[in-house]
């Protein structure tokens, strides 16, 4: 966490900005005088330059930000990149200010039309006097520009000065956002995390199925629930569709991993002009198979699980049972206490929650009956005990994957009964200035639809922050190995 020293050229600006502002002066020689008494600052103050510039690009209009993602000079020089500005930029639009990113070039003089279009040219967003000056004398502090631009070649400066410093006014709060998050920060990565045995095992049956049979492979909802994960597939031939009616003729389906209801087969087969390829996870088909032998036996079976999943609605179908999802809905089960009952679970549950239902289960109903193992799922305890394991050492927790993720759910609830701050984030545009207020310690892990890669993004994107140790927290490894149906063998 670091100290804010806003700057700015001239007096009207700084007004404009508000609070505390230092004043550089207008033009190069100024701002390269004002930027080596900034140096003299403590090394943990943040610099942000904040001001008025004149718009390159012809897209712009007066009013609009640029956060400079890097400062040159008018020669095309790099001074030096700043790679918090789309953090920045991100935090601004969550308070509906419009934003854009990318170069600033500081000029030691007014730039004419012919000028702008030359260095519009080059990729320049922006045009200032400073900027570059001061960038120069601070090559290793945490900078950050912020230009309101004033004027474009369509629209003077009288009226787009006005607008500009209008949205100047607006934008301390996410500066000082900034400031609280730029600094060193150590990165504790969760040993297992991201993709399971299972998980790997649906993907590769989809791109193999592309491969073998052609584009498009047709796949029955999600193969698992990660939106990136489904847009990677979807750009390699991949098409997506909720029910079997959307399929075409004669056409290759791909079941997703979380497994279908007997109905959904017996709809395939009923068509009989599909190539039907099953990726259910053989997890959640173990379940299928428990459902069937208690109903074979006539025991009285329930089911703990979210209603909706769609792992929940494939189970339902095996055999007649009643769903609880919290142990006080065990007290509202219309079951003779007396009745032989057997409980199963979807594999993607909290370890920790799903004992207390258990046990609230095994209260009114003393003979009650489980599966030959655990339910849930080996990669989804063990992420669990991964977080488990590692939320005392972090001061804020990371989890990545998408919002329909059970299993990555749960990780979120898990840290969050530990007491440990968590964000739930699909990727790393989803990651908030405000969390890392007094944060030296983050820790990451990802749910288990959650590709490695999005980790690795994340990382690199808390690096813009300053710089980041990345130490790794292992408790166990993982070695299982599902086989692919024979289809795509």
């Amino acid at each position: 966490m670091a100290e804010l020293t806003v700057v700015s050229p001239l007096r009207v600006e700084a007004l404009a900005v508000g609070g505390d502002v230092t004043l550089t002066g207008m033009g190069r020689a100024k701002a390269s005088a004002a930027g080596a008494r900034l140096a003299a600052l403590p090394s943990s103050q943040a610099i942000a330059v904040v001001g008025v510039a004149g718009g390159l690009d012809p897209d712009l209009r007066v009013g609009q930000l640029v956060v400079a993602t890097e400062v040159r000079s008018v020669d095309g020089t790099l001074v030096r990149s700043l790679p918090g500005a789309e953090r920045i930029a991100h935090d601004l639009r969550q308070k509906g200010i419009d934003v854009r990113t990318g170069p600033i070039v500081s000029s030691p003089r007014l730039v004419g039309a012919g000028e702008r279009a030359e260095l519009a040219a080059a990729g320049a967003l922006a045009v200032d006097m400073e900027s570059a000056w001061l960038a120069d004398r601070l090559p290793d502090r945490p900078l950050a520009v912020v230009r309101s631009i004033s004027d474009t070649a369509d629209q003077g400066m009288v009226l787009g000065g006005m607008r500009a410093l209008a949205t100047l006014m607006r934008v301390r709060p996410s500066l000082e956002r900034w400031a609280g998050a730029v600094g060193r920060h150590n990165v504790v990565l969760a040993a297992p995390r991201s993709f399971c045995a299972g998980v790997e095992r649906a993907i590769e049956i989809v791109e193999r199925a592309i491969v073998r049979f052609g584009a498009p492979v047709y796949v029955r909802r999600q193969i698992v629930h990660n939106s990136h994960v489904v847009a990677d597939l979807e750009a390699k031939g991949a098409i997506f569709v909720a029910e079997l009616d959307e399929v075409p003729a004669d056409a290759v389906v791909v079941l997703a991993a979380h497994g279908v209801s007997p109905q959904v087969r017996e709809e395939a087969a009923r068509r009989g002009d599909l190539s039907v390829i099953d990726a259910t996870c053989p997890l959640v088909t173990k379940v299928h198979h428990e459902a069937r032998r208690f109903a074979a036996q006539d025991y009285r079976i329930v089911l703990i699980g979210h209603e909706g999943h769609e792992e929940i609605a494939g189970t339902l179908g095996e055999a007649s049972m009643t769903l609880v999802e919290r142990p006080e809905d065990v007290a509202a089960l219309d079951i003779d206490p007396t009745a032989e009952v057997a409980y199963l679970t979807q594999t993607t549950l909290a370890t920790d929650e799903t004992a207390e239902i258990v046990a609230a289960l095994r209260d009114r109903f003393p003979g009650l009956h489980g599966p030959n193992s655990h339910d849930i799922c080996y990669a989804t305890q063990n992420r669990q005990d991964a977080v488990r394991s590692m939320v005392g050492l972090c001061d804020l927790l990371l989890v990545v994957g998408s919002s329909n993720s059970s299993n990555t759910a749960r990780l979120v609830e898990v840290a969050r009964r530990e007491g440990c701050q968590t964000q739930l984030i699909e990727d790393e545009t989803q990651i908030r200035l405000s969390w890392f207020d007094g944060v030296d310690t983050v820790g990451i892990t990802a749910g288990a639809s959650a590709p490695e890669f999005l980790v690795q993004r994340v990382i690199d994107s808390l690096s813009d922050l300053g710089p980041v140790a990345v130490t790794e927290h292992r408790t166990t490894d993982e070695s299982a190995h599902f086989s692919l149906p024979q289809a795509v063998r």
